[in-house]
């Protein structure tokens, strides 16, 4: 899947229509960064927002996948090739997000040690080291609270929660 041609498709795409990226982050319930980075081929949309994007574009999946317009095919049914490129810009979404919980966890993981150095050395017992003590703490409270939300069954449901709030937001 080639990302940065992709997003000169989705910049071509957004430009026909005469949208700002602000104005498409609006529409879609994201935000202008993110279309800024799909846009520059640094990632890509999560899936549902690729089906949202097609949906508004008025494209095909295969014609995103592609990035480029090519003449539709005669059958309208996706083929097995598109079906295989959508299971694997999945799979590359999923390893998106292991890495990144991957990467809250060992953040919590060092706070944790920094926490246990300070306590079993009792420099987290007053002054800074309490301070820094009850940081590392948090922190570890807040990563391990976080992956468990990313990883929940409930984090599609925050999604649509969030997307609502994003919808609902005075000007």
């Amino acid at each position: 899947m080639d990302q940065p041609k992709i997003g000169k498709f989705l910049r071509t795409l957004r430009l026909e229509r005469g949208l700002t990226q602000t104005q498409l982050a609006e529409l879609l319930g994201v935000t202008n960064r993110s279309v800024s980075r799909w846009e520059t081929g640094v990632n890509l949309p999560d899936l549902d927002l690729v089906l949202e994007l097609t949906a508004y574009y008025q494209i095909t999946l295969e014609k995103f996948l592609d990035g480029q317009r090519r003449p539709d095919p005669a059958a309208q049914q996706p083929s097995t090739e598109t079906l295989l490129r959508v299971a694997d810009y999945q799979r590359q979404d999923q390893a998106r997000l292991s890495r990144r919980i991957c990467g809250l966890f060992l953040l919590a993981i060092g706070a944790f040690v920094l926490y246990g150095v300070l306590d079993v050395l009792g420099l987290g017992r007053s002054g800074v080291g309490e301070a820094v003590s009850s940081m590392a703490l948090g922190i570890v409270f807040g990563m391990l609270l976080l992956g468990a939300l990313l990883t929940s069954r409930r984090m599609a449901r925050i999604r649509v929660w969030k997307q609502r709030l994003l919808h609902r937001a005075p000007e």
